[in-house]
Order: C-alpha cells, then structure tokens, then sequence
C-alpha cells in the first residue's frame, strides 16, 4: 500500500512527520501557491465550489451575480454627494468636498444626490433604469480594520469572526460528501489576486488551485495532467507531494471547462474596454459567461481606496475606473443578449469619516453606499434614507440605516431563487427582510430549490493515543465508514455493520493508525442517506 510507513525512515527528513498544515505546506512547495490561472491580461483564482455556489448553480433560473470589491474602504460621500446636506457637508471637507458643478444629478424631481463627475459613464445606465443605489449600508458595531472589516462582509458575521462565508455555508451540511464527490465544474470564481473567506466552507474550507497560463493548458491537452504521481518517495513528503500534485491535476479538469467556454464565447472581443485591472476582470467574466460556462457568481477586485492622504487625485481615478468598466461590460452583454441575466454589486469593508484629516484625505469610517447594475433592477433609485450628517456616532461617523445582510439576503432570496428558509438559518443566522431592488423570485418564474438539508452529526475527536469518529444516528441503520487519502485512494474499511438510534463512537484501529503516516485523511460515512465525510487527522 503506497501510504505505509517506509522500511527506511532515514529516506525521509524527521521534520516531514509533524503534522502539517495543508494551506502553508502548498505555498511553501510553490506548486500552486497563489492560486492563479492566467487568462489573457487577468489571474483567476478558482476552486472547489462552496456548498451555497453549487446549490445556486442548481436553482431554475440563470441569473448571475457579480461582486465587485473595492478594497480599501471607498469614501462613500464623494461617491454619492448627499446634496440635501451640502453645506454641513462641506463644512466637514473644506478642502475635499466635490463642487456643485462637478456632480451630475441622480434624480429628475428633485436634488437630493449627486454623483461625482468622474463617474459620468453611468449616466446612460441611471438615465435607462439600470443602476440603483442603497444608501448607508452598514451594520452594528462597525470594525475598522481592513482584514476583520473585510472578515465582516465576507462571512456575513459581526461577531467572533468564523472562518467561512456567506456564500459557503452550506459545505457540510447541503453538501455532505463533497471532500470525496465534487462537482464536475466551478460555479464560483474570484478573479485576482486577493483572496477572502467569501467562499470558504465552516470546517473544512476551500481548495484553490492554479495554472500557470492558457498557453500551458494547451501544451497538456494531449496527456491530461500537469504533473506526473508516478514513482514519488515512500514517505511523508511524497504522500504530501502527491497530494498537491494531485490537486493541481484536478485542477485541469475545471481548467479544461473554463478554458473551452473563453474561447468559444465569441469570434471577436467586443471592442471598448480599457486597459486596466478592473476592466480585465469584467471582459474576462464577460467572455465566460458568453462562453455559456454555467458559472452564477463571480467576484473580481479592486483596490487601493484606502485615501488617508492625495484622496482628491486618486478616488476619482478609482471611480472612472469603475464607472467605465461597468458601462462596457454591460454593453459587452447587452449585444449578445445576456445583460438583463446579470447583476453586479459593490462592496467595501467600510466607508471614510465624515471630517477630512490634516493629510488632504479621509481615515476608516462605517457605513456607505452600495451600488447595483443591470437591466433587471427595472428602474434607477435611491433605496433607504441617506445618514444625517448632523447626527453622527461618538466617533464622529456615518450612522447605517441598512443592514449589508439585507442586501445578502435580499440577492440570495429574490435573485439566485435559493430558499428563504437556508438563507436565514444557515447563511445569515437570523432573518433579514428583502429590500425592493425591482426584481423577485417569483416574477422570475423560478422554483426555489429545496430546503432540506442532511440532518447528520459527526465529527473527529482527539483523545490520547485514540482517534474516533463520533456521530449521531436518528435512527437504527446499516452503517460502513471508510477512509481515504487526501487523494480519494481508498485504504481501508473502518467500520461495517448495523447501529442502533443514539449516539455511537467507532475508534480508528491501532494497527491501521500505526500503519500510516502521520498527516490528514478523509472518512466517509455511507448510509442510507446518502454518504457523508470530513477530514481526520492521524
């Protein structure tokens, strides 16, 4: 068996048989650390899909959801000028404050807003009913750290932050044996570099990997692999190495998919888009979804909105880059027909204080505003009150009047079609009621799926010198347990026969823990339920 215990320990460094850490051990190997794959001028990050994606991607309808980060903290009021309270704001921005004329209006009845000149692009889509914006989207408590503000949005959770996301979930519960059944294709894609919990399931998280470029995947076309498992070291090392080499051809299978449906999306590329991360992104995700991939939610990035200082010069730079990228990519769609199956949103950790600092810039703030696109919101408008600037936090900050958890819930329910009931117990934890963005699931004429989830407890425990699988029965069933390399080579049978209702604690053998290297493996529980599995660590 290939996971023995070598004859020779001296064949392998003594320091291979610490337990590892899988993420940290694929960087430090530089197989796919990164978690890249080049096409044309952008890296794609993809991975085995979350719980959530996989249930969205089974849902009647096609719509797709494209998140668009601007990571930094966007300053919220000189994106959209609140004209209504123009002078206290510009008291508070003597020197930042945009110009009357230099905004153009966002409403035709009345000048409650404004939005800064550098964003002219998306006149055409307000003016069309294409663009809403929801005002002072926060929540409760606000942290001001990039990292835990980002945390934040990413889990949908102001509380101890929780390694998982909103949009995964549902890993270990919809999606019981995933670790050893994953799906034939990604329906979740980052594109860039930076890389949140956005997607990550509650226990056993994501696996990302990469591939250097298109060029590279045609040059493997003929044999089907990136790497060769074939005649790997007998010891720990090897084990790990034929692990992440086994992950990265794994990865060609999702490549293969993903590289077909880019270059089969058009014979040209539709003209129009700038020279700029944020526009390769959106032409990327433009030219997948036209290649008909089947991918429903997308997120790219952009940064650099941290404008402690220069903000003046630099935000609306940022914001032309938005505005331009938005306007061709819905163009880009809209001649080949797919706009109204798209919506895109902006989200950011936190918005800017309402006072200007001594460094000609902003410094972290709370809430601000969000922006959606496309022609399915069928009509512009402001959605939820604008935050008093007269009435600010002890700090000085911006008030929320809406929940970011709304807009989540709102997008899952009414968008994606996903059952209410699975979007409030297990996404979001609570309820959270559904704003009025234009659209519902029910004018989309689409089923929700179901929202029966596999009621199933088990889990590893650590006891000295035992391991054991632990897990809860409903009622009295034949039972196998089997356990597997992190490969999905099968090693051996753990457990076989018939348990009663309760409660039931099945021990790894001696001999078989003694026989394999240390590291993590996979046990699968197969019922008449269905099978379920976790990661076990020997």
């Amino acid at each position: 068996m290939s996971h023995q215990k070598p004859e020779k320990p001296s064949q392998c460094n003594s320091h291979e048989h610490d337990l590892w850490n899988r993420r940290s051990f694929i960087q430090m190997l530089g197989l796919v650390g990164g978690g890249t794959m080049a096409f044309g001028n952008s890296s794609l990050l993809y991975s085995k899909d979350s719980q959530l994606s996989v249930a969205i991607n089974a849902t009647e309808n096609d719509n797709i959801l494209v998140i668009i980060k601007l990571f930094g903290g966007n300053d919220g009021l000189n994106t959209v000028v609140p004209l209504n309270q123009y002078d206290s704001y510009a008291a508070a921005r003597p020197t930042l404050k945009v110009p009357q004329n230099e905004l153009w209006n966002l409403s035709e009845t009345n000048e409650a807003y404004g939005m800064h000149n550098s964003m002219s692009a998306l006149q055409g889509m307000w003016g069309d009913g294409k663009m809403k914006i929801i005002n002072s989207v926060g929540y409760d408590d606000p942290n001001k750290s990039h990292f835990k503000g980002t945390d934040i949005w990413a889990s949908g959770q102001t509380g101890p932050i929780q390694d998982s996301g909103w949009l995964g979930r549902y890993f270990e519960n919809k999606y019981p044996d995933f670790l050893l059944n994953p799906p034939a294709q990604p329906t979740a894609i980052q594109i860039g570099n930076v890389k949140n919990i956005t997607f990550d399931g509650f226990e056993d998280g994501q696996y990302s990997f990469s591939v250097a470029s298109i060029g590279l995947l045609q040059q493997i076309t003929n044999t089907g692999l990136l790497y060769n498992l074939e005649g790997l070291p007998d010891c720990v090392h090897g084990e790990k190495l034929n692990f992440v080499r086994g992950l990265a051809n794994n990865t060609y299978n999702y490549a293969d998919v993903i590289y077909d449906a880019y270059n089969h999306s058009d014979a040209t590329t539709f003209s129009g888009y700038s020279d700029n991360s944020l526009s390769d992104q959106l032409q990327l995700v433009s030219k997948l979804i036209k290649g008909h991939l089947g991918t429903k939610i997308y997120m790219v990035n952009l940064g650099g909105f941290d404008t402690h200082s220069n903000q003046a010069n630099r935000q609306p730079q940022l914001l032309t880059e938005i505005s331009d990228a938005i306007k061709v990519f819905y163009d880009d769609l809209g001649a080949a027909g797919l706009d109204d199956k798209v919506v895109s949103m902006t989200i950011s950790e936190f918005g800017r204080r309402v006072n200007e600092n001594g460094s000609e810039g902003t410094d972290h703030g709370t809430s601000g505003p969000m922006m959606l696109f496309g022609p399915s919101l069928e009509g512009n408008g402001m959605v939820g009150d604008h935050a008093s600037l007269s009435e600010l936090t002890s700090d000085g900050d911006l008030n929320h009047h809406t929940d970011f958890r709304n807009v989540y819930a709102t997008l899952l329910k009414e968008w994606m079609c996903v059952d209410p009931t699975i979007v409030d117990g297990v996404i979001l934890g609570q309820n959270y009621d559904s704003l009025d963005l234009g659209f519902s699931c029910a004018s989309l004429s689409s089923d929700p799926i179901n929202s029966s989830i596999a009621a199933f407890d088990h889990f590893p425990i650590y006891e000295t010198n035992t391991v054991s699988i632990i897990m809860n029965l409903e009622f009295a069933q034949k039972v196998n347990i089997h356990l597997y390399s992190l490969t999905g080579q099968h090693i051996q049978v753990i457990y076989k026969g018939y348990l009663y209702t309760g409660n039931h604690k099945i021990s790894i053998d001696s001999d078989l823990k003694n026989r394999l290297e240390q590291g993590q493996y996979i046990y699968q529980i197969t019922t008449p339920k269905g099978n379920f599995s976790k990661l076990i660590i020997l």
